[in-house]
């Protein structure tokens, strides 16, 4: 079936059926998209969106009381401050209850675009005081949550099928790719979760997969107020500080707005994420007495590890959680963690202070390869950590920090400023300085590396709200790396830029601009030793807008430009342009959403991601890389009340190809296809 003939169908399908089927995307789903592209500054594959996106979409289908919230479950919608936090609880102490969620529109320091998205998570309804957790009400009252998602590449990839001289395919396991997940909640106090996963070319219920599914993670929980706030036994997330010595579970750095820059760790949440590696398993709790908090936490689990040429210790841990070769087999649960410790927590009215310890045992020693780079990499078997974090609220201004240290070797320190200088400017100041020899394998602060270790930087950024059409959000990073890096042989530094712009002249019609540079160091592409580094300079150019035609359609169009250069190379660029077309009336069974675009790219360095939309809780970030066309189409059906099918058809057609994808996953054809079905039972 060629481009032509699919791409076709899909629009006859989508014409013949446009006024009883709507294939669109609702405005929440639209919501949780914009917030997920906001916190984190490049949307992209390496990223695990998973665990935002689920928080979000429960507190759209579970509102939070505005006038009841805490700060905590506030902290949890991140896309709000610190400071329109306080302003919030402030106002409630102040002014009494809200009587209209609009009333935030009156609040300092809120902008337009921070109240279109907190009016999809909040409410102001009548607190109800729900039955004591007994079993009888458990078993009577609870909120049941059932999923089953499968989905494959149409194409043949050459990982599943025998090449000339090999005793058989590369992947041992199907194509196919099967999720299931349970969700138990009895009034947001107890809960329950379930995540199974196999991924295409992992082995199902055969083989070493005989045990069924490659991956399970559960846990339950239960959360009231009293003397034990919080308890989780099973997989949990420990969020601290500003992520500098324990941040587990998903974390987001710089964003294209000022209000992720000061992370709001949320202590201990039970773990949903379908990520292998960022998680920690046994138990913990969190207990109150006043105004301090004390959380004990013990996590044992084994991980996969790749071993160094000796096999004496592990050279690299496994993050990716595919175990479709034998090699991948073989990594699989290689070594084992033990993490032991605590953090304590005072909470007062305009100050918090925490302290946060605990150690980490392996099986096996780390011995990380003998290059100079990585000559301070951690080594052993056993590491503690120990760190203080603060935070202070001064009148309009929001003061944080966290130093930590690893023993025996490095220190790390990050501290910040936000304020509201006024009701139509913002600043946030931020100074980073992470040690060549700083070590913890839960470290998600804000950093350019992907690791907050051997960086030292500076960021200040702006927001302004020029008046109720205009916005303007800018921001600068300047940062550099002491020590030497991957592919960069020798002391290193950069910058970064943004500017973004907004125009919602109504609330039918918006139109952003965007701008950033990104400016580093790497190895000279020369085979000469003494060649040195070279200035890698990438410039994105992005122009997006949204039109609400009517109650039913909307239009969204987004173009974006890339450039790369690497001196003295010739600069490359690449260029990405999609149509989204949005059909959403106010009551249908049916709902989704039709993209096209059309990209051309010189090379993987000038590739561009796109966040896609995608089935319930699933996410796609792809890198549009070369030349072609690309299309998807989503559907939901609700079949009666608590049941609900998704559907998904993705296709990728690249121009002047005969091949698509690389090693195991080269499809013979120039073109990719993907399909997914997803079934949900609400009860």
């Amino acid at each position: 079936m060629n481009f032509k003939f699919q791409t076709g169908w899909i629009m006859v399908l989508f014409l013949l059926l446009g006024n009883r089927i709507s294939f669109s995307q609702v405005q929440a789903d639209e919501v949780i998209e914009q917030i997920l592209e906001s916190v984190t500054r490049d949307l992209s594959e390496e990223h695990d969106y998973s665990e935002l996106n689920e928080l979000l979409d429960f507190y759209r289908k579970n509102p939070l009381n505005i006038n009841h919230a805490s700060r905590e479950q506030l902290q949890e919608l991140q896309f709000i401050s610190p400071l329109q936090i306080n302003t919030i609880l402030q106002h409630r102490v102040e002014n009494g209850m809200f009587l209209d969620p609009l009333e935030l529109q009156s609040l300092q320091g809120f902008d337009s675009q921070t109240i279109r998205w907190l009016l999809y998570f909040v409410n102001i309804d009548p607190r109800v005081q729900s039955d004591a957790p007994s079993l009888k009400n458990l078993l009577a009252k609870g909120d049941h949550d059932l999923m089953i998602r499968f989905g494959q590449v149409l194409e043949g990839q050459s990982g599943f099928s025998s090449s000339v001289g090999a005793t058989g395919p590369e992947y041992l396991g199907s194509a196919l790719r099967v999720f299931t997940r349970y969700r138990y909640n009895y009034a947001n106090s107890v809960s329950a979760s379930l995540n199974m996963e196999k991924d295409a070319g992992e082995q199902f219920f055969s083989g070493k997969g005989n045990s069924g599914f490659d991956f399970y993670s559960g846990n339950i929980s239960f959360r009231r107020p009293g003397l034990l706030r919080k308890l989780v036994i099973g997989d949990y997330a420990l969020k601290f500080g500003q992520g500098l010595i324990m941040w587990s579970g998903s974390g987001f750095g710089k964003g294209a707005g000022l209000n992720t820059m000061a992370k709001q760790g949320s202590g201990l949440r039970p773990y949903s994420s379908v990520n292998e590696a960022l998680f920690l398993r046994g138990a913990s709790g969190t207990f109150n007495y006043k105004k301090f908090s004390l959380t004990p936490f013990l996590s044992g689990k084994k991980f996969d590890a790749a071993l160094s040429e000796s096999d004496q210790g592990i050279s690299s841990m496994g993050l990716s959680g595919l175990h479709r070769t034998k090699t991948e087999l073989g990594n699989k649960n290689r070594a084992s963690q033990l993490v032991y410790g605590a953090n304590i927590q005072y909470t007062g009215k305009d100050l918090n202070i925490g302290l946060t310890a605990y150690h980490t045992r392996f099986s096996l020693p780390f011995a990380p390869a003998s290059s100079l780079y990585q000559q301070y990499n951690f080594r052993g078997n056993a590491l503690s950590n120990a760190g203080i974090y603060y935070n202070y609220t001064y009148r309009n201004s929001y003061i944080f920090g966290e130093a930590a240290h690893s023993m025996n070797s490095g220190f790390a320190f990050i501290n910040g400023l936000m304020s509201s200088l006024s009701s139509q400017v913002s600043l946030v100041v931020l100074y980073r300085n992470y040690a060549k020899d700083y070590h913890s394998f839960f470290n998600q602060s804000v950093s350019e590396a992907s690791d907050a270790v051997n960086e030292q930087g500076f960021y200040s950024g702006l927001a302004i709200k020029l008046n109720p059409r205009w916005e303007l959000f800018t921001y600068s990073d300047l940062f550099r790396f002491p020590w030497l890096k991957f592919r960069v042989d020798a002391p290193s530094a950069g910058y970064e830029l943004l500017a973004q712009i907004s125009y919602s002249p109504n609330k039918k019609f918006k139109l952003t601009s965007r701008f950033k540079q990104q400016v580093r160091q790497e190895n000279s592409d020369e085979l000469n030793d003494d060649a040195g580094l070279e200035i890698i300079n990438k410039q994105n150019y992005r122009m997006e807008m949204i039109y609400r035609i009517n109650d039913n359609f909307s239009l969204r169009n987004r173009a974006e430009l890339v450039q790369f250069h690497k001196a003295p190379a010739k600069a490359e660029f690449g260029f990405l342009n999609y149509q989204d077309i949005i059909y959403d009336p106010l009551s249908s069974k049916f709902s989704g959403n039709i993209r096209f675009g059309i990209f051309d790219t010189a090379s993987f360095n000038s590739r561009i991601y796109a966040y896609e939309n995608d089935v319930l809780y699933a996410y796609s970030v792809p890198a549009y890389q070369g030349s072609g066309l690309r299309c998807y189409i989503n559907g939901r059906y609700k079949i009666f009340r608590g049941l609900d099918i998704w559907l998904r058809y993705a296709l990728i057609n690249y121009a002047g190809q005969q091949t698509a994808g690389s090693s195991a996953d080269l499809i013979s054809g120039n073109q990719r296809s993907d399909f997914k079905f997803q079934l949900r039972y609400q009860f």
